[in-house]
């Protein structure tokens, strides 16, 4: 259990260690100070991440202003756009525990008194949060702040255009020479892609934790307001070491509740669930997946945010006001908890006495919610026992109902070509199974089949399910981290084309037209299940995890 810095500076038995200090150039006035970790996951490969080494710099002035000694360590990130449908996305999801086991042991062996965690993108926020309940010192996020949106032809665009561009190409709605014009505009600048996908999600609910301070969510990243954020984390870490608050303090069950209802007024990314129940694993206060039907139910859902048709970018939503003026309209309506601890000067309270609404256009009051429902909805029935999950917000109405024969996939690849191809009809319900934390490995992100059918003007006339994930920038009757995966033997292992499967968003149901003992012999028909990697880290991490259902943490139970 990490004790602070005095465990390698303080006594004479410390003398060594203090040498090696004193070899980084430290005074003796800076060997009295708090040591303050800038964990920054800075890299010259991630748009999102390219600008962090002036955000950890901009940390790291604030640290010294307070009284306190900074020192940077980095981690590693991914792109998933980068990663994206092919097989650099199975790294992706397997990355967060990379991510909190690398800060965990950066950490532990310095002995920090506090950190910051300076990330931005998909997984790297994620892993940062469960390092920071996992070693229980007091730390903050501050993120590099969304993209802006790109202009093209007179309107916003951002990465969700690009690939649904590809589906208008392949269905001859787009020329080519339109495509690269877009590939040109839509990603303008440094920062996380600039509608609401998993990283925005994320970074809005650091704030609603209470583990980062008022803005970090919306923020633009090109901004100078992101630069004096950034010096005010770095000062105010060194005011909660001197509180003595520390992660899980601020990670209670109220925390995840407040982020929640944020989540599903925002119309979040489904992602989002799979790192707060992880999140909350490592924080030691975990929640039953019914509670998020429970919290969405009674949310309205507030903004509509791209990759919604005609929604806002997260720009958007910053100049409305952000966060704070967001958990305002819900605080008003009884739908947050005010009494939950953050890291923001004052608590709760004082934050939202500042905050107010500056555009109804974008957060809409609760008596004009785009609806009386939040933007998510947790799944049940036999063929999903644990849960599965669909991003409401982006379902049209007349599609919460949904019924058809299962056009079964074994991989991401093959539903691809198949859609590519026109190789089903519409009212057919595309399944995509081994794509699972274990059968993928690593629970891949479905962006290319879900793009590929909205540019082709078909995501309202299929359902697709997978136990894979689907990117933020989903669209439509979209259904994944079906729980148990098909590599754990769940029922959507057992299904065959043709088979009857009915979605009922609005009464959380999913279920195929089969007995459980139809079910259970064809499961037992099925040759033992092997991992598709053979070596590394990836074979060892298919090995490890665990379902969609419990956040896909690793085993604990060796």
């Amino acid at each position: 259990m990490n004790t602070g810095s005095e465990v390698v500076k303080a006594g004479i038995e410390r003398a060594p260690h203090r040498s090696l200090l004193r070899a980084l150039g430290l005074t003796d006035e800076e060997l009295q100070r708090p040591f303050i970790a800038v964990v920054n996951s800075y890299s010259e490969i991630i748009p999102g991440h390219q600008h962090l080494d002036r955000i950890a710099g901009a940390v790291k002035e604030g640290i010294r202003m307070a009284g306190g000694v900074p020192f940077e360590v980095e981690v590693p990130g991914i792109c998933d756009g980068i990663a994206m449908n092919h097989a650099g996305m199975c790294y992706s999801l397997a990355s967060r525990e990379l991510i909190a086991d690398a800060i965990e042991s950066l950490i532990g062996a310095h002995a920090f008194d506090a950190m910051v965690l300076v990330g931005s993108c998909d997984k790297i926020v994620p892993g940062m949060l469960m390092a920071a309940a996992r070693l229980d010192i007091p730390a903050v996020i501050v993120s590099g702040g969304p993209m802006l949106a790109g202009r093209y032809q007179g309107r916003p665009v951002d990465l969700s255009d690009m690939f649904n561009a590809v589906g208008a190409v392949v269905s001859g709605e787009m020329k080519e020479e339109e495509l690269a014009a877009l590939e040109v505009a839509a990603c303008p600048g440094c920062g996380s892609c600039a509608g609401m996908f998993t990283a925005n999600t994320m970074n809005c609910l650091t704030e609603a934790l209470g583990m980062a301070l008022p803005g970090n969510g919306t923020a633009p990243a090109v901004t100078a307001e992101r630069l004096r954020l950034a010096r005010r984390t770095g000062m105010r870490i060194v005011e909660l070491w001197r509180e003595g608050l520390t992660a899980r303090r601020v990670l209670q069950p109220a925390a995840f509740r407040n982020a929640l209802a944020v989540d599903v007024a925002l119309g979040g990314s489904t992602n989002s669930v799979l790192h707060l129940l992880a999140i909350a694993h490592e924080a030691g206060c975990t929640f039953d997946l019914r509670e998020v039907n429970s919290i969405s139910d009674r949310t309205p859902h507030l903004c509509r945010m791209s990759p919604v048709a005609g929604g806002h970018h997260v720009e958007d939503l910053h100049a409305a006001g952000g966060i704070p003026a967001l958990m305002k309209v819900l605080a008003e309506a009884g739908l947050v908890e005010l009494g939950a601890p953050t890291v923001a000067e004052g608590g709760w309270k004082q934050v939202l006495a500042c905050a107010r609404v500056l555009d109804e256009g974008v957060i809409r009051p609760v008596e004009r919610a785009h609806s009386a429902r939040g933007g998510l909805a947790i799944l049940f029935g036999n063929l999903a026992p644990d849960g599965a999950i669909v991003k409401r917000a982006a379902v049209a109405a007349e599609r919460m109902a949904f019924k058809g024969p299962a056009r079964v996939f074994d991989s991401e690849e093959e539903a691809t070509k198949a859609i590519m191809a026109r190789q089903f009809r519409p009212g057919d319900v595309i399944v995509i199974r081994y794509e699972g934390p274990k059968g993928g490995p690593g629970m891949r992100e479905m962006l290319t089949p879900t793009s590929l059918l909205s540019g082709m003007g078909l995501d309202g006339q299929v359902a697709l399910l997978t136990d894979g994930r689907f990117s933020g920038a989903t669209r439509g009757a979209a259904i994944g981290h079906i729980s148990p995966e098909a590599a754990e033997r769940g029922p959507i292992a057992a299904l065959r084309d043709g088979d009857v499967v009915m979605i009922d968003i609005e009464r959380h149901a999913i279920a195929v037209e089969l007995s459980q003992a139809e079910i259970e012999a064809r499961l037992a028909q099925l040759p033992p299940w092997r991992p598709r990697a053979e070596r590394g880290y990836l074979r060892r991490y298919a090995l490890m995890v665990t379902s969609a259902s419990t956040g896909a943490v690793l085993r604990e139970d060796w």
